[in-house]
């Protein structure tokens, strides 16, 4: 028996999209700012990326880096992101809203799911930064949403691997739970075995050398010290590779 895993992969430019979609991705997930784990992209990159690939196109939703407990200002600013998401023709939208006490902000992501509809909705790994997972899942399912995608509450999904899988089972179908974070060729396989997910989410990137010639060392536009001479950008044979990898995981 083989498996007919679904991967989504995480970009950020046209270039990453067409990657994806080169190497069979399922789906990308279309973000800003990943040096802070996403944010919301731009107008324009959803617009050229939804005309440059046909594979299903999720937006991130998210106004700021940090953490996912957002004021009613912010809240008005993801409502006007996901009608113009919806507008540019989007096929989902990725949320996810928590109370300061760390439990599911559920009058908030009604109001957001509400005006994503009939788009898909995914909840990201504000999950991860909530109480009480088991509880948490319970609450994202009562919600509507299509997808979860989760850590395990972990630094990556392969260390969080045995609360996928109690995750996995725990929805029972109700909800896709998609392993996220860390997810590469080499580990994947394990986290199909353990997991029993279906779904996986990974950048599958590689770093390429800017085009720029003249050079200013030492010199960092933003806070984490990445070179500006190197560009991020998703590998279509990382995306092949971590597919074959889940091939026939069904015969072992």
């Amino acid at each position: 028996m083989q498996n007919n895993i679904r991967l989504e992969i995480c970009i950020d430019s046209v270039h990453s999209a067409l990657a994806a979609q080169a190497g069979g991705a399922s789906r990308v997930e279309l973000c800003d700012n990943l040096l802070v784990g996403g944010t919301t992209p731009s107008y324009g990159m959803i617009k050229q990326v939804r005309q440059a690939v046909t594979i299903d196109l999720h937006v991130l939703i998210r106004p700021r880096g940090g953490d996912f407990c957002y004021s009613d200002a912010e809240l008005d600013v993801m409502l006007e992101d996901i009608r113009a998401a919806k507008e540019l023709g989007a096929d989902g939208v990725v949320i996810g809203v928590l109370r300061a006490d760390g439990y599911v902000d559920t009058d908030a992501a009604r109001r957001l799911i509400a005006a994503a509809r009939p788009m898909h909705v995914t909840w990201h790994r504000a999950f991860d930064l909530a109480r009480e997972p088991e509880q948490t899942l319970e609450a994202i399912i009562a919600l509507g949403c299509d997808y979860l995608l989760t850590s395990g509450q972990q630094q990556s999904a392969y260390a969080g691997k045995d609360l996928i899988a109690n995750l996995v089972r725990q929805a029972a179908g109700r909800i896709v739970i998609m392993p996220g974070g860390g997810v590469h060729e080499s580990n994947i396989k394990e986290l199909l075995q353990v997991t029993k997910a279906e779904q996986f989410h990974s950048s599958g990137r590689q770093m390429i050398p800017s085009p720029m010639q003249w050079k200013r060392p030492n010199l960092y536009m933003g806070a984490w010290q990445q070179s500006e001479y190197e560009l991020a950008v998703v590998d279509s044979k990382r995306v092949r590779a971590m597919l074959a990898a889940t091939k026939d995981v069904g015969n072992d």
